[in-house]
């Protein structure tokens, strides 16, 4: 497939070219109506905002209209060369898929061990290694969730100066644990996924708060979850020992009794095969599918080749292009895997007024995305072009290497959530409209689409990926970079949202399901 981005000559030209099969093209930067395009030998015929999408030919009505060579929609009127198209215009409609599974599968060319990259990281006792060294205090129920708060918020950084090897004291507070069914998906999610936090390689120790009558019960948790207290892992139950203040005093003293502990860690140079990142992207634009997720992608292969592991997410996000997904899976149960997924949340979503019926944010919209599909096109690239190895659901623990694809909803903090559960140790978001999102304990690095956006946010975005779109770097120099970023970040300088504390409100489990 041709990229015009590549060619960092043709950033004199207004607009981006994608595939020589497309019958649009992308504006660089806001056009004006009346402008001649000389590459496309088109004038347009109204204003063309920043990112948007301008018709290169003649299209008649009901005419697949293709961007990277792909069908993104439909003509939903005669069109002209120079014709501004968006929402008004390119509508949703029936794609034929071909799933052709497995058919497209490329294994990972690994590099031999010792040509691998290294970072530094924590080695656990269970052969995992962390990318920070993190004491958690969990909640069983929202109940407990000021007990956690005060009792992490003592732990500040002058308490904490001492104990430099400790990155910090979070508490990971949600509103479910009661009011809920008591057992079937949505308890079971909870638990697989405050399970797989507090075992997570970045968790050096934690403690579980219980009111002590709530629907998640401490006992049955830690049985399902095969957890165990110990020097490491400690539990309060508020209605055991006298209420709020008498359990704010034991979290207290069960994190400084942890704090020695967890002080004794070192980084170590480590394996890049240890790196699991969960992509993200969010706030979207018109240039993600050509900068910022493209690059990731080209960051992912690097990072399989190195023997590491990416997690693909945001299934409502991948409708629509999933059959160039299920081409590259392992083996043809992998695709269907992915394929059940995508049918359960078309069914859970009928309906309703979802971005899966296809209908994205308003956010979306104004950054030039047209519908779902196109915001597909654009999502499933951060995963780069290798094979699919395993799809799991949410929280699962990944234990395959290479790309896989987890089950998430589309709303980052819960999809992000959901990967940090099954063990990633960073994430990677990519956005253009400017999301400010963080996480504990695996610091996310964000990812700017377009420079104006970068250079108005540059406190919260830690990689430019403008530059690809200004013609100043190709897609596989734009990789070379976010990957030396991922293991620099991976050996704890911190991303900018950790810096500024971001994340402890981003703790988000999903919370499907009936209450009552």
């Amino acid at each position: 497939m041709s990229l015009v981005l590549d060619t960092p000559a043709r950033a004199n030209t207004p607009v981006i070219r994608l595939d020589p099969a497309d019958n649009v093209v992308v504006a660089r930067e806001e056009i004006a109506e009346g402008t001649a395009i000389a590459s496309e030998d088109l004038t347009t015929r109204g204003t063309i905002p920043l990112g948007h999408k301008i018709a290169t030919r003649a299209i008649a009505r009901g005419e697949a209209i293709l961007k990277y060579a792909t069908v993104i929609g439909f003509a939903g009127e005669d069109l002209q060369p120079g014709d501004y198209l968006h929402t008004h215009n390119v509508l949703n409609g029936n794609v034929a898929k071909d799933y052709r599974y497995g058919e497209d599968y490329r294994g990972a060319e690994l590099l031999p061990e010792a040509e691998r990259a290294t970072f530094m990281g924590y080695a656990r006792e269970d052969g995992r290694v962390g990318t920070r060294n993190v004491i958690g205090l969990f909640v069983t129920v929202n109940c407990s969730a000021t007990v956690a708060r005060k009792a992490a918020a003592y732990f500040d950084a002058d308490r904490l100066e001492a104990y430099e090897n400790v990155d910090a004291v979070v508490p990971f507070i949600h509103e479910q644990g009661c009011g809920m069914e008591l057992t079937g998906e949505p308890m079971d999610l909870l638990r697989r996924t405050l399970g797989g936090y507090i075992r997570h390689p970045n968790m050096a120790g934690a403690v579980v708060l219980s009111l002590g009558c709530e629907r998640n019960n401490l006992r049955k948790f830690f049985d399902e979850e095969s957890l165990s207290a110990g020097k490491m892992l400690h539990t309060v139950t508020m209605q055991e020992v006298g209420g709020t203040k008498a359990a704010i005093d034991r979290a207290k003293a069960a994190v400084k009794e942890m704090l020695v502990e967890a002080n004794k860690a070192r980084r170590t140079p480590q394996s890049a095969r240890h790196i699991k990142i969960g992509l993200q992207c969010g706030g979207s634009d018109g240039f993600s599918s050509l900068s910022a997720n493209p690059a990731l992608g080209k960051a992912v292969d690097i990072l399989v080749r190195h023997g590491g592991t990416a997690i693909l997410s945001e299934t409502p996000e991948l409708y629509g292009v999933e059959h160039t997904l299920t081409a590259r899976a392992r083996n043809e149960a992998v695709g269907r895997k992915l394929v059940e997924r995508v049918e359960w949340w078309l069914e859970y979503t009928r309906g309703r007024d979802t971005q899966i019926n296809g209908v994205v944010s308003p956010g979306n919209q104004d950054g030039g995305i047209a519908n779902i599909i196109e915001k597909a096109l654009g999502g499933a690239k951060k995963g780069g072009s290798t094979g699919v190895e395993a799809v799991y659901e949410y929280a699962e623990t990944v234990d395959a290497q290479g790309l896989v694809i987890m089950d998430t909803p589309g709303f980052d903090p819960v999809s992000a959530t959901g990967q940090i559960a099954g063990g990633a140790n960073l994430i990677c978001f990519t956005t253009g409209r400017g999301s400010c999102f963080g996480s504990y304990p695996a610091p996310t690095i964000k990812l700017a689409t377009n420079s104006p956006m970068y250079s108005r946010m540059e406190g919260d975005m830690d990689i430019n990926c403008g530059p690809v779109v200004d013609g100043l770097k190709s897609l596989d120099e734009m990789g070379e970079e976010i990957f030396e970023k991922i293991l620099a970040v991976a050996s704890g300088e911190p991303s900018k949202s950790e810096a500024m504390g971001v994340g402890e409100e981003e703790f988000a489990p999903w919370p499907i399901g009936v209450t009552g």
